[in-house]
């Protein structure tokens, strides 16, 4: 495996670079210096909300690129790269369905701020991992400002307790099963493989130039792009199947596994 090409790592952080305990480890910020000083361009590329993801990275925030929201937002310091809001009328036809679907937790997110009813104090203090900012409102059908993605959280299994509901908005919508409990929707566009290609084609980056990570569908789009596209090894098998390579788990440090290879092959 030839990675002396490599000019930008792109990974997911849930299930992938953080930990079950939701951290990422020291040893990553080791390497990331690593990274820094060989010229190598790194991206955050989450389902996450854009403070949360900053929250996680905070000490080298101001090196890096992040995509939120799984691709509906992307920016560089100060600087937006990307912002694919829903059409208001598509919000207004997913929040009416969501009212109909038992025991979930419809999430309107904007750039920098997410929204939420008061209908569950547990799933509110769940949604602090996500979401640093976030406001309670009475009805979310009222909110008539952006909306970058509605997020909905089921407890048990979002693949099988959201999805069969919601499936026939992919006609129009990209519906995505983003991890064991969230599904997102989003504009067509929102997704982190269209906010990578955007930014290879501004970095003028080829296939063989990235590197992408990555362990459940709202990752797919990215992967594909990547002829260095590493699932972890506790993915979803669709990602498994997709990914070109394979390394160790999240609790394995696995994306810092394929790191220290990169960096060798660098020297």
């Amino acid at each position: 495996m030839d990675l002396s090409k490599i000019k930008m790592v792109v990974t997911d952080m849930d299930g992938t670079l953080l930990n079950s305990d939701h951290q990422v480890s020291d040893q990553f910020f080791d390497l990331f210096k690593d990274l820094k000083s060989k010229g190598i361009t790194f991206v955050a590329a989450s389902g996450r909300q854009y403070n949360s993801i900053i929250d996680k990275l905070n000490t080298i925030k101001d090196d890096i690129i992040v995509i939120a929201e799984n691709g509906g937002f992307a920016m560089k310091q100060q600087t937006e790269i990307l912002v694919t809001p829903l059409d208001q009328q598509h919000v207004q036809e997913v929040l009416k369905t969501l009212d109909d679907i038992p025991n979930i937790h419809p999430v309107i997110c904007t750039k920098h701020k997410a929204f939420l009813t008061n209908k569950s104090e547990e799933f509110a203090s769940k949604l602090e991992e996500y979401y640093t900012e976030f406001e309670i409102l009475e009805n979310l059908g009222d909110f008539n400002s952006e909306v970058i993605k509605i997020a909905i959280y089921h407890f048990e299994s979002s693949e099988e307790h959201i999805y069969p509901f919601v499936k026939h908005f992919e006609e129009h919508l990209k519906v995505k099963v983003s991890g064991e409990n969230w599904l997102d929707i989003s504009s067509m566009n929102a997704n982190k493989g269209f906010a990578l290609d955007k930014l290879m084609k501004t970095y003028n980056l080829a296939s063989d130039e990235v590197m992408v990570f990555g362990d459940f569908n709202n990752d797919l789009e990215m992967l594909a792009l990547s002829d260095f596209g590493f699932a972890m090894a506790n993915a979803h098998p669709n990602v498994k199947e997709l990914a070109t390579y394979s390394t160790l788990s999240n609790d394995e440090n696995g994306v810092e596994h394929i790191l220290k290879m990169l960096i060798k092959q660098k020297a």
